[in-house]
């Protein structure tokens, strides 16, 4: 699978599963938990080590569909962001190394939780197939209002010099419409 290829759900049923744990399977979701956790407490430029020089990053937009119409609900031509490595390292850089990045001025306080982890091969060697659940709570400023983003993460990780990488990713949020002022936040 190339890093431009969408990967569905149905696509970890398409390779060969990897056995929950497993040695593999276990990697994963460390790597997993550690994303997470490197996220939240904002460590951006070590969560950016973590990143594929040739990654694609992309939230495509929802919408509502009948029961019908269920496989055109995610409209892939308008997206929340559609992002490259670069585009991500000058993010992070902007949150990190800038005055200018107001909208998370003071940061965004998240939890990510990271479930239903399922794995397979994608028949490129050193490359697996993630699917995974996130649940992300976000808090601002002193506001009591808490703010939920739910969805299904599509990730393709693969082994560079011995360690995973992140080198696609698209977040299938669950809501059509978001209840978070901005997305200024990675999912």
């Amino acid at each position: 699978m190339t890093a431009t290829q969408h990967l569905s759900s149905a696509d970890v049923q398409q390779g060969e599963v990897v056995a929950i744990g497993s040695d593999t399977y276990n990697q994963v979701l460390g790597f997993l938990y550690r994303e997470a956790s490197l996220l939240d407490a904002i460590s951006l430029k070590e969560w950016s080590a973590l990143l594929a020089t040739d990654l694609v990053y992309s939230v495509p937009l929802r919408q509502t569909r009948p029961m019908a119409q269920q496989a055109a609900s995610i409209i892939r031509t308008v997206q929340h962001y559609h992002d490259d490595y670069r585009s991500i390292m000058g993010r992070v850089m902007r949150l990190t190394g800038t005055k200018s990045a107001w909208a998370e001025d003071p940061p965004s306080r998240t939890r990510r939780l990271v479930t239903n982890v399922q794995v397979s091969t994608t028949g490129v060697e050193g490359e697996l197939a993630v699917v995974s659940y996130l649940l992300l709570t976000r808090s601002r400023f002193d506001s009591p209002d808490l703010d939920l983003i739910s969805g299904e993460r599509r990730d393709v990780l693969r082994y560079v010099a011995g360690e995973l990488k992140l080198a696609r990713r698209e977040v299938i949020l669950d809501q059509a419409v978001l209840g978070t002022p901005n997305l200024a936040i990675f999912l």
